[in-house]
């Protein structure tokens, strides 16, 4: 029976757990798999033991072992294909990193990554199938080939995409894991007190509106989720905020540090689209609306990643530097405040 199924929005892959009943016959695990996850082919499943993705008893098994009652069967997966119609599209792409197995990209502000509702051309996804036509992966009608993570549309910075079946699978278990390290960087308004802590609260989907997320006091509703913070620059009216992901909730970061009542700066989704400091001065709502319009989305580029290498196991450590946008926003904030205090 299935005792628990775990998909998550923000991290693209699937977790499965299973427990043998006692008179369970003794029978290869791809098969037992394969009769208790409709739509899975054995190959799909095949690939995740070979890649170390399913667990008999908290042990690594090959696709051969059998199965025997009382067994606890654990399989990660990623994101299951999708028929769809994607159409390789020649758009640029930012590669800061590719070998074989891997690629590591900085995304552009205003690009989606994958196709959905609304969106099935001008996406990553499309982008990555013109680049890699020749690769198997990439030919199989996925909606989302390679991707164990996603951020959202408006924000920039490093994304991980795997180029074969074998890194997809591995690298989705170090996302599962929690063995990788991502750190953003944030503007929001206020300050946060303390300048460093951690927000734990469940995310999940806002009742009253499914398109954006909400924190959950009832620990029963959404998902667990824990952002670690640390003030980095106090700008006046806003901060820049290094913030570390412990899980991948969709929105995690945004809608967290709006809990808190420091929405990201001119995050019209969870109210930092609005002047929430400062003063009532003409001349400074004109200065944050030229802020607003210099960037035209929340504040919050994916900084860093880290993760171990799915073949090689070596620790790979990537960094960016801050989108323009982000940039012409800070030096105008430090200009406007080093000008403030200059007048006092």
């Amino acid at each position: 029976m299935i005792e628990e199924e775990i998909q998550d929005q923000q991290e693209l892959f699937e977790h499965h757990r299973f427990k043998a009943d006692p008179g369970q016959s003794v029978l290869r695990i791809d098969k037992f798999i394969a009769v208790r996850l409709e739509n899975t082919s054995r190959t799909r499943i095949q690939n995740a033991a070979n890649a170390g993705n399913i667990l008999v008893n908290d042990v690594p098994v090959k696709p051969n072992y059998k199965v025997k009652p009382g067994d606890i069967i654990q399989i990660v997966l990623p994101t299951p294909p999708r028929e769809i119609e994607l159409i390789p599209e020649n758009i640029p792409i930012n590669i800061l990193y590719e070998d074989d197995d891997v690629i590591v990209v900085n995304k552009e502000p205003g690009m989606v990554v994958h196709p959905a509702y609304g969106n099935y051309t001008g996406t990553l996804v499309n982008a990555l199938m013109w680049h890699f036509k020749d690769l198997p992966l990439f030919q199989s009608g996925e909606l989302r080939p390679g991707l164990v993570h996603r951020i959202d549309k408006n924000t920039s910075g490093i994304l991980l995409i795997a180029k074969n079946e074998l890194a997809h699978n591995r690298l989705a278990k170090q996302f599962f894991d929690r063995t990788t390290d991502r750190k953003y960087v944030a503007f929001v308004w206020g300050t946060p007190d303390p300048a460093e802590g951690s927000i734990i609260g469940n995310v999940g989907r806002n009742p009253k509106d499914r398109k954006i997320m909400h924190v959950f006091p009832d620990a029963s509703l959404g998902k667990h989720a824990v952002t670690h913070y640390k003030v980095i620059e106090n700008l006046g009216y806003i901060s820049m905020v290094e913030c570390k992901l412990e899980t991948g909730r969709t929105h995690q970061i945004r809608v967290h540090l709006s809990y808190i009542k420091h929405p990201l700066f001119n995050d019209g989704e969870y109210g930092g689209d609005k002047i929430l400091k400062g003063t009532t001065f003409t001349k400074y709502q004109q200065f944050v609306r030229n802020c607003f319009a210099i960037l035209p989305r929340q504040a919050l580029h994916a900084k860093s990643l880290a993760f171990d290498h799915p073949v090689t196991r070596k620790r790979l450590s990537f960094d960016s530097e801050l989108p323009d946008d982000m940039k012409i926003v800070a030096e105008k904030w430090r200009n406007y405040i080093s000008g403030r205090d200059a007048a006092q």
